[in-house]
């Protein structure tokens, strides 16, 4: 059961964190110089980790990395500078963030239908128009 739990609470942790700061950057900052910065410490804290989980070689483990590698750093870029612009546009932490996973949940259970060929159950596409719901009520 721990194993299912912890990654959830480091998910939210995190989060909790990442959208405290994205708000927090200050406006006349550049939003790419900020995230150079935090890509910049992402790097360092990821290739000390490496290490300190007992891996060794990091180069050849570069080698066993695909386009995925590349794609997510764009992904996470784009993430990134969607939410600060999230906040610079006015959204409230506690909306903004809301709507956007909200949607993110509904988009990504059609990704799982067509690509991963994962089943809709009646009581997730409840759950899509509850969703859908929510959006329009906190949104409005």
């Amino acid at each position: 059961m721990w194993s299912m739990i912890w990654p959830i609470l480091i998910i939210v942790g995190a989060n909790t964190f990442y959208h405290i700061c994205a708000k927090s950057t200050p406006e006349n900052a550049n939003a790419f110089a900020s995230l150079a910065i935090t890509y910049g410490v992402g790097a360092v804290l990821s290739i000390v980790m490496f290490y300190l989980t007992g891996a060794r070689g990091f180069a050849g483990e570069l080698g066993k990395t695909n386009w995925t590698a590349w794609v997510l750093g764009i992904a996470v870029v784009g993430l990134e500078f969607g939410n600060i612009c999230l906040y610079r546009a006015g959204w409230k932490v506690s909306v903004g963030s809301l709507i956007a996973n909200i949607t993110l949940a509904c988009v990504l259970l059609a990704v799982g239908l067509l690509l991963y060929h994962e089943t809709i159950t009646l009581r997730q596409g409840l759950g899509i128009l509850v969703c859908l719901a929510g959006i329009y009520l906190v949104g409005a």
